[in-house]
């Protein structure tokens, strides 16, 4: 039977430079336009009227433009029309929330979400005396960041600042897992404001490969993915090996593989394993197609994600959708998604555990990883699909505003 969904309701997403159009890979493309695009597609085939505002980082590009999925994407002229990194944006902001305030002006949304700090701050101003709800998804926080990256920290010296304003201004905070609600009310921001929806997966397309098992002579395979940037912690990964005979560590991210010879994580990785004796079994795959990734965890006896710390953490949930058990950290969104001892197990960030004793007595137990697997799927299916995240996204709008809900009240 399919879905009744509510007539059109106009939502505008905010999101300053992760456009759902963009193509994944850059060093500012990734989870965010992934959620975005997700999110605006499920909702425009729900039957609401969806716009994303994004900036133009391409004279070619048209000014608006309309999706697949249905919802259109308006590109936004704030600050040069050619790429800019993300930590370089504020300047662009004002004249980003002018162009809002001037849309809005003439065909008020109904409700507002917007993605990231700097996103919400265009979208405040864009909404100011409208008597528009603004909804505030983060994706990443700057108190975080600059906790784990001290120094090496990038961000623009006013983001916290208006990281919080933004919080305080936003009429509710939608926290992707329970560690991000923990950071926002440490920052002063109000528990009753905030609720969670975590991210998701397609588990049509994140599915388990049946062919992608290799013979039972090969080396046990190891996985891990992520970009090549050292909070990643395949380091470790690549430590441990040394104390796991007969496996295999393959290693997904970074730039295409033609280019890794020039990717200095890389290098730094491939001197980890030649110090530790195991660069024969380590193998840096560069990056890899989303269409290829499926097959790649399906054939993962263990996939490991040991970041030091991580917003959310989409890898364990996708290794989830296929069936893949995980090993995790126990830090941000994966002490949500992954279950200790039901789809995996979770690990301290520090280095003190014996990793490698950890990864032997997995691997020596089949059963267990497969029962690991099927119920890691499950999880997926039960909590981390696109369509719950609609779900939990529409609930949170029908609390502050006037478009209806799909599935009851926000929790």
């Amino acid at each position: 039977m399919s879905a009744s969904y509510p007539p059109a309701r106009r939502v505008a997403m905010v999101s300053e430079h992760a456009s759902p159009l963009a193509a994944l890979g850059g060093p500012d493309a990734g989870g965010q336009n992934v959620y975005v695009a997700q999110l605006a597609g499920r909702l425009a085939r729900r039957g609401y009227d969806v716009v994303v505002y994004t900036r133009r980082d391409d004279p070619r590009l048209a000014e608006q433009v309309t999706a697949p999925d249905g919802y259109r994407v308006v590109h936004v002229p704030a600050g040069p029309p050619a790429p800019v990194p993300k930590d370089e944006l504020p300047p662009c902001i004002p004249a980003f929330g002018e162009f809002l305030a001037d849309r809005w002006a003439a065909e008020p949304p109904d409700v507002v979400h917007a993605h990231f700090w700097m996103s919400g701050w265009a979208a405040l101003a864009g909404a100011k005396g409208l008597g528009v709800p603004v909804v505030q998804t983060y994706h990443a926080l700057g108190t975080v960041k600059r906790r784990h990256q001290g120094a090496a920290d990038t961000s623009p010296p006013e983001r916290v600042a208006i990281e919080t304003a933004v919080g305080r201004a936003a009429d509710l905070i939608l926290a992707t897992c329970q560690d991000e609600v923990a950071e926002l009310v440490a920052m002063g921001l109000p528990r009753d404001r905030i609720t969670v929806v975590p991210c998701g997966v397609d588990p049509d397309r994140f599915a388990p490969v049946a062919d992608a098992r290799r013979s039972a002579a090969a080396p046990r395979r190891l996985l891990a993915v992520g970009r090549l940037v050292p909070r990643k912690g395949f380091d470790r990964a690549i430590r441990a090996l040394a104390g796991v005979p007969d496996a295999e560590l393959l290693i997904a991210g970074g730039p295409e593989p033609a280019l890794m010879a020039a990717e200095p994580e890389a290098e730094r990785l491939r001197a980890i394993a030649e110090e530790h004796g195991v660069d024969d079994r380590v193998t840096l795959l560069g990056g890899v197609s989303p269409a290829r990734m499926p097959q790649l965890m399906s054939s993962a006896d263990l996939v490991l994600s040991l970041p030091h710390y991580e917003p959310f953490g989409i890898v364990p949930v996708e290794a989830m959708a296929c069936r893949a058990p995980v090993l995790a950290t126990a830090v941000g969104g994966q002490l949500d998604t992954v279950m200790h001892g039901v789809t995996g197990v979770l690990v301290p960030p520090d280095g003190d555990h014996d990793l490698s004793g950890t990864i032997r007595r997995l691997l020596d137990a089949p059963d267990l990883l497969a029962r690991y697997g099927e119920q890691g799927r499950r999880r997926v299916l039960d909590h981390f699909t696109w369509d719950h995240v609609a779900d939990g996204v529409t609930r949170a709008y029908s609390a502050v505003s006037s478009v209806p809900s799909l599935s009851g009240a926000v929790r």
